[in-house]
C-alpha cells in the first residue's frame, strides 16, 4: 500500500504523540544507556493479524533520531502469524528505546483496525457488499484509522463533515422532512457550484420512499431488521435509479454481517472497526 498521507499530516500527529510520552526527557533511558550505545531490534507479531501503520511507526523512530534505520519485513495489508518479524530496527539505542512505545502504539492500533476489518470483509465474501468505516474514530487519528481500514480490505465512508452530505434524523427533523432537506442541499450545491453525494438516513419504508423520490444518491437503512431491509432493497431496486447505493448500518457484528449482506445491500458500515478495535499484539525485542 502507499503511504497513508502527506508527511506533514503524519508528522503533526507523530510529534504530538512523542511529546505526550517523552515530555522534557526520557529519564529511564538517559540515566541507564550510554550516549554512544548502538542496538539492533526486531518488531515481532505476538498474535496473527493484518499489519497497518509501518510507515507511521518508522516515522516515529526517525522523528526521535534520524539515524535510526527501519527495514520492513512485510508491508501494510499483509497477514502475519505469531513470531513473524514485521520489521528490523537498528541505530542509537537511546533513540530506539525512547521511540519504542509511541511507535508500537500507532502500529498496534492500526494493525488491530486492519485485522478486524479483514475479518468483516472475509465474512461477506461473495455477496457483493462492501465494508465501510464511520466517523467514530479516535480524535486526531482519523486519517490513520481510515487508512488502516483500507489496509484491511475495507473502504472509507466520508472523511468528515466536509466531503459528503449525510442527512440524519436530526437534520431531517430540523428541515421539516426528507424532501425539504434534500431540496435545500441541492439548492445550496447549485448556488455554490459544488457537487457532492447526498445520503439520507431512513428508519422505515415510508422514509425510504421519500428519500428515493427526493433524489438521494445513497440511502442508509438504519437499524432495520433483516426482513425490512430485504423489502427496502427490493423497493429501491424497482425504483430504477442508476447508481443508487443502499447502506445498512446499526448494531452490525461479525455474527450478523453475513446475513445483512445477503439482503442485497451494497454497503455495510461498521462503527466497531474504529471506535473499539482490539490492538494487535506486537513487541520490540532487542537482539
Amino acid at each position: 500500500m502507499s503511504e497513508p498521507m502527506a508527511w506533514d499530516g503524519v508528522d503533526s500527529v507523530v510529534d504530538a504523540a512523542i511529546m505526550e510520552d517523552v515530555g522534557d526527557g526520557d529519564i529511564s533511558t538517559a540515566w541507564t544507556v550510554r550516549p554512544n550505545a548502538q542496538a539492533q531490534a526486531v518488531l515481532v507479531a505476538k498474535a496473527p493479524g493484518v499489519i497497518a501503520g509501518l510507515a507511521v511507526a518508522e516515522r516515529v523512530f526517525h522523528r526521535v533520531d534520524c539515524r535510526i534505520q527501519v527495514t520492513h519485513r512485510t508491508e501494510d495489508g499483509s497477514r502475519v502469524d505469531v513470531e513473524d518479524v514485521v520489521a528490523k530496527v537498528a541505530g542509537p539505542a537511546r533513540g530506539i528505546l525512547t521511540a519504542e512505545r509511541t511507535a508500537l502504539n500507532f502500529l498496534q492500533r492500526m494493525s488491530g483496525i486492519a485485522t478486524i476489518t479483514a475479518a468483516y470483509v472475509a465474512a461477506v465474501a461473495g455477496t457483493g457488499a462492501r465494508i465501510l468505516d464511520t466517523r467514530k474514530t479516535a480524535p486526531g487519528l482519523r486519517m490513520l484509522d481510515k487508512y488502516a481500514v483500507v489496509a484491511g480490505g475495507g473502504a472509507n465512508h466520508r472523511m468528515g463533515l466536509h466531503d459528503m452530505v449525510l442527512l440524519k434524523d436530526n437534520h431531517i427533523e430540523a428541515a421539516d422532512g426528507i424532501g425539504p432537506a434534500v431540496a435545500a442541499v441541492k439548492s445550496a450545491m447549485a448556488r455554490d457550484r459544488r457537487r457532492v453525494k447526498i445520503e439520507v438516513e431512513v428508519k422505515t419504508l415510508r422514509e425510504l420512499e421519500d428519500a428515493l423520490v427526493a433524489g438521494a444518491d445513497r440511502v442508509m437503512l438504519d437499524n432495520m431488521d433483516l426482513h425490512t431491509t430485504g423489502l427496502a432493497v427490493a423497493r429501491a431496486r424497482s425504483f430504477g435509479r442508476e447508481g443508487l447505493l443502499l447502506e445498512a448500518s446499526g448494531n452490525v457484528t461479525l455474527k450478523t454481517v453475513r446475513t445483512v449482506a445477503e439482503t442485497g445491500v451494497d454497503l455495510i458500515s461498521v462503527g466497531a472497526l474504529t471506535h473499539s478495535p482490539p490492538s494487535l499484539d506486537l513487541s520490540l525485542l532487542f537482539q
